[in-house]
């Protein structure tokens, strides 16, 4: 072990940010359309995957948090992630790999895969513990 090396565990992954697509999502473009033009953008998937459940349609709404979920993953581990370790809520361009996760989660929830819900909760958990919570993720039980 090096005089270097976190005790603690890794190091946070951060991942960088993307000033195009998050100003237009931001300056309200549909989700759609910002998927279309950066499909890499997990934060375009996960709110079409929140809109899609807002409305009910469980299946899309997995299928677009799945989508935002792998695009996320690709970025967490060309950033370094291996994948454990933190990637914070408060650091804005992780926020759309976590609510992709999240969302994946209440849709897995929805459509009864139970497994599923409790891999994504503990993957939002280990990646920042107040996150399950924040974005309504209480265990399955509950």
């Amino acid at each position: 072990m090096s005089m270097h090396d976190n005790l603690l565990g890794p190091e946070p992954t951060l991942l960088p940010e993307r000033a195009e697509p998050q100003a237009a999502l931001d300056g309200g473009a549909d989700p759609a359309d910002v998927a279309a033009e950066y499909p890499d953008f997990s934060e375009a998937w996960a709110a079409l995957a929140e809109r899609a459940l807002s409305d009910g349609q469980h299946v899309t709404g997995y299928a677009y948090a799945r989508t935002g979920y792998h695009r996320g993953l690709d970025q967490l581990r060309r950033a370094g992630w291996k994948g454990h370790g933190p990637v914070p809520w408060r650091h804005r361009p992780n926020r759309g790999f976590l609510r992709a996760v999240a969302a994946l989660a209440t849709a897995a929830r929805a459509i009864g895969e139970v497994a599923e819900f409790d891999r994504c909760r503990q993957l939002l958990a280990d990646s920042d513990p107040e996150t399950p919570a924040a974005m309504g993720l209480e265990s399955q039980q509950d």
